[in-house]
């Protein structure tokens, strides 16, 4: 597959960028265990044009991880031309628009998904951010804003039009948020339109091998974008890519391995986020990288709730030395 002049794997999977989730440590994770393309938290175009502190930081890409995207969104087209050549500045090897999050205080002010009900706007800011930057540029988006409302096909040519080099298609509507299935056939309708050049990925629901080799057969998509299933599971990657290989499940990792993983993504958390930020943000994957110990609770509790960056160690050699069965 190619987006612009990225060569990237025959069927590659995707980490899709998610907030909070894909900072540095977690990417880092993630192509350890064969993401063939990662991309950032989201970038808020005002914030980045105000230099906060915190928003410029998530332009650091590093060489490790490329290929690597970052992902910009607002709802000013002024504000998104700054950020699109302040992005560029960075040098990342793609910029992704984010016409898909459906969190309410982002899509209301008409960000993210709540560009799905400005399609002029959004196609007129989709061809300034092409305008403005040499780098290919990809969208994330949905089906439509609501069940009366897909109009993603469409939508599809309409940002090919503009310029685009690849899109990604969440299969749910905003006013579904993350709720309900996944519907794919539209996304299979999009990329089986004869009208359509660009690469098409597809995202959602994607939590096991087998499900992603169903999808790229039965749709014929080009990628596969995966996002909530690799929380406290980088290794997804390295289970589906088994698969792929060997049409075979790939042997469940032990958790002495799943400690030792923890370990090292909390190490490398505390190297990126200052304060106790660090520990925070590692607290939605503990919960997934241990998820249906029996009798967990108790440890489970230390690693949800303390600061203490050598008792969360300890408690993690504790829990391989106790469940050694496992």
């Amino acid at each position: 597959m190619k987006i612009g002049d990225i060569q990237i794997n025959e069927y590659p999977l995707l980490l899709a960028p998610m907030e909070d989730v894909t900072e540095p440590s977690f990417r880092f994770m993630c192509k350890k265990f064969g993401a063939d393309l990662m991309y950032s938290e989201f970038v808020a175009s005002e914030a980045l044009i105000r230099n906060v502190d915190n928003t410029l930081k998530k332009l650091t890409v590093l060489d490790y991880e490329r290929p690597v995207g970052i992902q910009i969104y607002g709802h000013n087209i002024d504000s998104m031309i700054e950020a699109t050549k302040m992005v560029t500045e960075a040098k990342p090897d793609l910029i992704d628009i984010n016409f898909g999050c459906p969190v309410k205080k982002i899509a209301t002010r008409g960000a993210g998904a709540g560009m799905l009900q400005d399609i002029p706007k959004m196609l007129k800011m989709t061809q300034e951010v092409v305008k403005n930057t040499h780098l290919p540029v990809t969208v994330k988006t949905r089906l439509g804003w609501d069940e009366n409302s897909k109009i993603i096909v469409q939508l599809a040519e309409q940002l090919q039009d503009c310029g685009i080099k690849a899109l990604t298609i969440h299969g749910r509507t905003r006013n579904q948020m993350y709720k309900g299935q996944a519907d794919w056939t539209l996304i299979g309708e999009v990329k089986n339109n004869q009208r359509m050049k660009i690469p098409i990925i597809g995202n959602g629901d994607i939590d096991d091998p087998e499900k992603a080799k169903l999808m790229i057969q039965k749709y014929n998509i080009d990628a596969i974008m995966i996002g909530r299933a690799t929380y406290g599971r980088p290794w997804i990657f390295k289970e589906i890519k088994h698969f792929f290989e060997y049409n075979e499940i790939m042997k469940p990792l032990t958790l002495k391995e799943k400690v030792e993983i923890a370990k090292l993504h909390l190490s490398k958390s505390l190297e990126w986020k200052t304060g106790n930020r660090g520990i925070f943000e590692m607290r939605r994957h503990f919960s997934e990288y241990f998820k249906a110990l029996p009798n967990f609770k108790e440890y489970r509790n230390t690693l949800v709730m303390s600061l203490d960056i050598q008792q969360l160690f300890d408690t993690l050699d504790k829990i391989a030395e106790i469940y050694t069965e496992y």
